[in-house]
């Protein structure tokens, strides 16, 4: 393997983590929103942030990533 395909397969595992995290966020805050998890009839302003955490970490960090690297 070359470096550069080590270059481009490093930025292709960092961007699916960060939008694998993304997911991952916005599926606790719905696992924090709705069921008894953190209490009683769920804790929907904690699920709330944690779902619209996770969308902008979905969409908006793997955009500012690539910017990063056409700039680099």
């Amino acid at each position: 393997m070359t470096s550069d395909e080590r270059l481009w397969r490093r930025r292709f595992l960092l961007f699916t983590a960060a939008r694998l995290f993304g997911l991952l966020l916005v599926l606790l805050g719905l696992a924090v929103a709705f069921p008894d998890l953190v209490r009683d009839g769920g804790f929907r302003q904690l699920g709330g942030l944690l779902i619209a955490l996770g969308g902008i970490e979905g969409v908006v960090v793997p955009i500012l990533l690539k910017r990063a690297w056409q700039r680099g």
